[in-house]
């Protein structure tokens, strides 16, 4: 990652700030973003010496202005992790239309504002890669009846990141992590049942986060260098051990 510029989307806390972490360590010059600039951000930005932008991805126009004056100011992006995300999980018959937009508006809508942003500049430099986060529970035989808009909002980010792999092929490569059960903060309001599930998984634990930011970087690196158009679960063997 040396002398690569790389924006991470998401990245004051949990698995965003650890890619940004690791990618900082392996040389590159990482670019922060939060939707506020809350305290951990500005912190963990200062820590590395890093640039930050703050914007709703949710926004398109305040996403195509704070990613313009960032590469304004640093001449390129190399790689861009999209690790803004929410979730509301909802009984179905409980979630009406606001709680299933608000989900896409980030989820997905969020992810396409900042690639919108960077793809032009990666397509004249003719080289760039983008990495996704979807999740487990984007997939079929993983998907999860108690936060159907979330499920559905991640199997759209499969989706797309096959669909863009497709429109920007060769010069830019796009591809996408599906996390299984990772200790971030939303880890600290599972109850039972999903601690229950977590142990059935092959490894029988949750994630760190380093773990699934390590996968996100090897995609965001030269390393990759042939793999596109790709979703890589990285579930501990969750979705593989039939329970």
């Amino acid at each position: 990652m040396k002398d690569k510029v790389v924006l991470i989307t998401g990245s004051s806390r949990g698995m965003g700030a650890a890619a940004v972490q690791i990618a900082h360590d392996r040389g590159a010059k990482v670019i922060l973003h939060g939707k506020e600039e809350s305290e951990s951000l500005k912190k963990l930005a200062g820590k590395l010496g890093a640039d930050y932008i703050v914007c709703d991805a949710a926004d398109k126009t305040a996403v195509d202005k704070a990613v313009s004056k960032a590469i304004d100011k640093v001449g390129k992006v190399d790689a861009l992790i999209n690790c803004a995300g929410i979730v509301m999980p909802k009984p179905f018959l409980e979630a009406d239309d606001e709680n299933w937009i608000d989900q896409y508006k980030v989820n997905v809508l969020g992810t396409a504002h900042f690639v919108q942003a960077v793809v032009p500049h990666m397509q004249k430099a003719k080289s760039g890669r983008i990495v996704n986060v979807a999740s487990i529970r984007g997939h079929e035989n993983m998907v999860s009846n108690r936060g159907m808009a979330y499920s559905a909002s991640k199997a759209a980010i499969v989706n797309l990141t096959a669909a863009l792999a497709k429109e920007y092929a060769p010069h830019i490569a796009v591809n996408a992590v599906s996390p299984g059960f990772t200790m971030t903060d939303m880890s600290k309001s599972w109850n039972d049942t999903v601690w229950s599930q977590v142990k059935t998984s092959l490894l029988q634990r949750a994630a760190q986060p380093e773990e699934i930011a390590e996968v996100m970087i090897f995609l965001a690196s030269e390393q990759a260098s042939f793999v596109t158009g790709q979703t890589l679960v990285v579930d501990g063997g969750y979705g593989m051990a039939g329970k």
